[in-house]
């Protein structure tokens, strides 16, 4: 029944807009047809009636009949070189996961930093952000690596959920997510969904969104904010327990434990560094990033550490290709159809008296908070950042600026809700912290992020060029 609802829902967001609203006589009536598809389907990522992928499968073969396209076209998204870098990450990702190496790095980490509540949290902080160029997926690394050692060190502590929740565990939960959004906001592919925007943004132009410019672009203005991040919910919501000696011993043991490298972690630590390496010298040796991620992948293959079974089972992977291969075109087919053009047209002519720089501050503080609305990255990041491009660019705000603006701030913006992103309801879950806390965490570390990028991080990026 609940399904049925909401795909009733979408066909009357379709109906609406396609026969509700005045095409503008610049659009043809099947690109108006396909902007009608488009927004039933943002409207599906929010309520959810069917899973994302089917939700987008189901778009993309609208589009044929409706929206005007080809089905070669429609389905040209899946042979797009970004949707298989993604793909070849999630397959490392799932040897990182499998062999055990990415929670050694995280242990490694904790047992270096972890002699006080602070330092475990970033000593895990620090963890996630050094998985997030190789692992897209903050669930599958924050859920299938951090948060089992959130958990063990609160529990450690005899910090559970209700009474002994503030002991440790509840300051852990809540800052340490924090830290995951900003990690997915400092990389390429920190995120599944920011090579879409990336290549969303190239379309309208400026300097190729690449994995070393994303990279140096958001390492500056990410280090300060985790750097940031925890103090402030030290501060605010704080634990009782701040020395925790047994923590950094515990990760010394689980360490022992685990024993000595493997023959598959060596390995696969050597693919690690050497597909990190090649990405962030591209524009040096000229190969591209997709065809070094899929050697990476290959490599894995053949020598065992990574399996045909388990590339078949990565669903995670599977169910991105379906709807990030479909999303890519049917972003770039609705920019043909010059819809966001005449978004921008419509809203600049009714704030014609600003400036691209005060109408740039309105549209960031909009589009950031807006997020309150969204159970996901990716149905925000399209349902308002090509309009919001499209908006600024007309009105001659550098481009560079927007695309990573708009961008970053969409992961950023996870951390205001225990729903923002996949990690959020893993975390919250677990039943430490309150949602009037949950919330009120993320309000604060969510005006701390915005300061800071929209400072710093603008600086640093006049320093790099971007804008």
């Amino acid at each position: 029944m609940k399904t049925a609802r909401g795909l009733a829902l979408l066909v009357i967001v379709y109906l609406l807009v396609v026969y509700g609203i005045s095409r503008p006589e610049t659009v043809k009536p099947e690109g108006w047809r396909l902007t009608g598809i488009f927004l039933s389907m943002v409207v599906g990522l929010v309520a959810q009636p069917l899973p994302t992928g089917a939700l987008v499968l189901i778009a993309v073969t609208a589009s044929t009949f409706l929206g005007g396209l080809t089905p070669a076209k429609a389905l040209s998204g899946y042979g797009d070189s970004t949707v298989w870098l993604v793909q070849a990450a999630f397959f490392i990702s799932r040897s990182l996961i499998n062999t055990g190496l990415a929670r050694r790095i995280a242990l490694f980490f904790v047992r270096l930093f972890g002699h006080n509540s602070l330092g475990v949290c970033y000593a895990l902080s620090l963890s996630d952000m050094v998985l997030a160029p190789v692992i897209p997926a903050n669930g599958a690394r924050a859920g299938g690596v951090i948060l089992p050692i959130v958990r063990s060190i609160a529990e450690l502590y005899k910090s559970t959920p209700g009474e002994t929740a503030r002991l440790l565990g509840a300051f852990l939960m809540v800052a340490v997510y924090q830290g995951v959004c900003i990690s997915s906001a400092m990389f390429y592919t920190g995120n599944a969904s920011n090579p879409l925007a990336a290549q969303i943004g190239s379309q309208f132009g400026g300097t190729p969104v690449t994995f070393l410019s994303w990279m140096a672009a958001g390492i500056v203005p990410g280090l300060l904010s985790l750097a940031v991040a925890p103090l402030i919910v030290m501060a605010i919501y704080p634990p009782t327990i701040r020395k925790t000696p047994e923590a950094s011993a515990f990760a010394r043991q689980q360490l022992v434990d685990m024993g000595k490298l493997s023959r598959n972690e060596w390995i696969l630590g050597f693919v690690f560094i050497a597909v990190c390496g090649l990405w962030v010298t591209t524009a040096w040796h000229k190969i591209d990033v997709t065809v070094t991620a899929l050697a990476g992948a290959c490599v894995l293959l053949m020598t065992g550490v990574l399996t045909w079974e388990d590339v078949k089972s990565e669903k995670s992977a599977w169910d991105i290709f379906i709807w990030y291969g479909g999303l890519l075109q049917l972003g770039k087919s609705l920019n043909e159809t010059g819809v966001p053009n005449e978004f921008a047209k419509a809203v600049g002519s009714v704030m014609t008296d600003f400036t691209w720089p005060a109408m740039f501050v309105v549209a960031l503080l909009i589009y950031y908070y807006a997020h309150y609305g969204f159970a996901s990255i990716t149905a925000h990041m399209l349902a308002m950042y090509p309009p919001f491009l499209a908006l600024l660019a007309a009105k001659g705000a550098p481009i560079g600026l927007l695309i990573y603006a708009f961008a970053c701030f969409t992961n950023l913006a996870a951390g205001l809700t225990n729903y923002g992103t996949t990690p959020a309801p893993m975390f919250f879950a677990q039943e430490y912290v309150s949602f009037k806390d949950w919330w009120k965490v993320g309000a604060l570390v969510g005006v701390s992020n915005l300061l800071i990028w929209s400072t710093v991080g603008f600086g640093w990026w006049k320093v790099l060029g971007i804008w």
